[in-house]
Formats: structure tokens, sequence, C-alpha cells
């Protein structure tokens, strides 16, 4: 399968704007994950960017970067736009979260071997939560949660738990159930990129802000793959501190 994969890279963020070029150790953010998706996908990797600035950046470290619009509305859209420019006709595409620093490599070669299966439209990453992370972690809105079929085919995202344990004390949860996070990292067969980034909002989308349920309500095929490996969002200024010790905390221990 011919297989790329698209980083999608905006400099403006409401939380922690020029993200992607935030420094961890001696590289801007963007390129830690360039370099990790290289290792899965080779030189099939570029970021798709809306600013002069993290396209000069990747390609002065010697990466590949594409232009795109301002008008994007998600980094699903920035994916398609970003291959049309580069006039590829990848089998599949993978949407790989710029801010992630430490996704590892397994994790994306995973979502690539999910597609062997001629009916995945749609690939995405779920782990086990750990019930050391406490509810707190299990309740917040910004974890959004998965459950799925034994088959691992996605039946719904929530920001709210899933799922509900009608016979226990919510106390008692996390010994009585078994509850999954959402990574949020796609793969995509072509056409199904293209069928993703067309349809209109719907209402559950609406409802919990979560783009991937407008897919699922379109009926399409959502393969959840189990990973253990633990990745790290950096959303905010506390994240970006967190991104640094661990990396100090890595290189240390080397």
């Amino acid at each position: 399968m011919n297989t790329i994969g698209i980083i999608p890279a905006r400099f403006s963020s409401t939380r922690l704007p020029g993200k992607p070029l935030e420094m961890i150790g001696p590289d801007p953010m963007v390129w830690h994950v360039y370099r990790n998706a290289s290792l899965a996908l080779g030189n099939n990797v570029w970021v798709a960017t809306d600013d002069r600035r993290i396209f000069e950046t990747v390609t002065g470290l010697g990466g590949r970067a594409v232009m795109t619009s301002t008008d994007c509305p998600n980094g699903t859209a920035r994916c398609l736009e970003a291959i049309r420019n580069l006039g590829l006709t990848p089998d599949i595409v993978v949407n790989i979260q710029g801010d992630e620093p430490f996704m590892p490599a397994s994790d994306i070669s995973r979502l690539v071997d999910a597609f062997r299966d001629p009916e995945v439209e749609i690939a995405t990453l779920a782990r086990r939560f750990d019930p050391a992370d406490g509810f707190e972690a299990l309740f917040s809105p910004d974890t959004p949660k998965v459950t799925f079929t034994k088959q691992g085919r996605a039946l719904y995202f929530s920001r709210s738990i899933i799922p509900y344990v009608r016979d226990a004390k919510w106390q008692q949860w996390l010994e009585t159930a078994t509850f999954h996070i959402h990574i949020g990292m796609y793969a995509f067969r072509l056409g199904a990129l293209e069928k993703a980034v067309s349809l209109p909002d719907s209402p559950l989308e609406q409802a919990e802000r979560l783009e991937q349920l407008r897919w699922l309500e379109n009926g399409m095929n959502i393969r959840i793959e189990v990973t253990d490996s633990t990745s790290f969002s950096v959303d905010t200024p506390a994240d970006l501190n967190e991104a640094r010790r661990r990396y100090d905390h890595q290189h240390l221990a080397l």
C-alpha cells in the first residue's frame, strides 16, 4: 500500500500560540513529531502548514513541508488539501497530530496495518484507561472516551464516560468496568478521506465537538487499534512544561 503521513501544523492556537515551534530539548516540537513519523513511513512524511515560519523551520532541518490555506477548518481538511497541492494519490493517508511529540512510530505502523482488512475505511487509536490516573482524569471532558465492538469497530466516542455502569456506584466504576481513552491520530483510505471532508456537520458532532462522530453518523467504518503506549498531547503552557520535563528525564536516563 502506498502510504503517506501528513502532519497538520498551525501557528495560531488559542491556548498556546506558535505551538509547533516551541522548543523541547534542542528541537522544535514539530520536528520531534516529524522524526518519529519518519521512523514508520520513511521519506513519505510532510508537514502541512499555513505559516511560512513553520514551513521554513521544517525544510531548514531537512524535512518536507507543504503550504496550505488558512481556511482549513480542521486537520483532516488540511491533510486533503496538502495531498492535492502535492499532486499525490496515495492509498493510505495518516493524519499525524503535530502536538504529540512522543507518539511512537510503532503506533503509526499499527494504524497502517489495520488496512489489511479491506472493510476498514478509517483507523484510529485507543488505550485502556489506567485506574491509577483516577476519576478526575476519567471524568475530564478533555479526555474523549471510545467504545467498540469485539472486532474493533467503533461504536461511539464521547467526552462523557462510556460505558455508564448502571449497577455500581461511580466510586466503584474503575473496579467494575474497562474504559478506553481515544488517541486522536487517524489513517484513511484516500476515498474515505475525501468523503470525510465533504460531509456536513452532524448533530452528534455539534453536541460533543468531536469530528469523528460525523463520520460515524454517516455510516463510515472506523477501526479501533488498541495500544499500550502512552502518547502525550501538548495543548497548554503547562503541557509544554511537562513535555520538556519528560524529554529531559528520558535523556538523562540514557
